[in-house]
């Protein structure tokens, strides 16, 4: 399964990690479908050069020209200026296997949990966290987590 040989190349490449979107909301408990993996890392050049390699790894390219160096060194810049919250990669021979790292987020700052399925142990963000991410965000479907992971506290 795809999300579990991404966390296996996170973990390999000594990425610290969290899930923080669909697959975060889905492991809290809340129905809830999704295709891309969305995660959150630390916020050195280090965690952003690994989490690149860790993802080429297994075959997915940036999507943007950008590498690791691009995004630690011009962060504020993207987001600030050019709306990019997330450095997203794809598989080029299957476009259903998206990764999405939000650059918005330092890992390191959030509450983390783990929880036990696909017979490995996967790291999210913690529910008042995931909600509080969601909230800035404020898309439709953010909007739908944050009710259901409210019902859910």
């Amino acid at each position: 399964m795809f999300l579990q040989r991404v966390i296996g190349s996170l973990e390999r490449r000594r990425v610290k990690y969290a899930l923080v979107g669909g697959y975060a909301v889905a492991l809290h408990g809340a129905i809830r479908g999704t295709v891309d993996i969305d995660i959150v890392i630390g916020l050195s050049k280090t965690a952003y050069q690994r989490a690149e390699a860790a993802l080429a790894e297994l075959g997915l390219k940036s999507h943007l020209p950008l590498t690791a160096k691009d995004v630690y060194t011009f962060r504020e810049e993207y987001i600030n200026n050019r709306n990019l919250s997330v450095w997203s990669f794809v598989n080029p021979d299957n476009p259903l296997e998206v990764v999405d790292i939000l650059i918005t987020e330092d890992v390191n700052n959030l509450r983390i949990v783990t929880k036990k399925a696909l017979d490995m142990n996967i790291r999210i963000v913690a529910i008042p966290d995931l909600i509080a991410i969601k909230k800035r965000s404020n898309r439709p479907q953010d909007c739908e987590d944050i009710n259901a992971l409210e019902k859910l506290k």
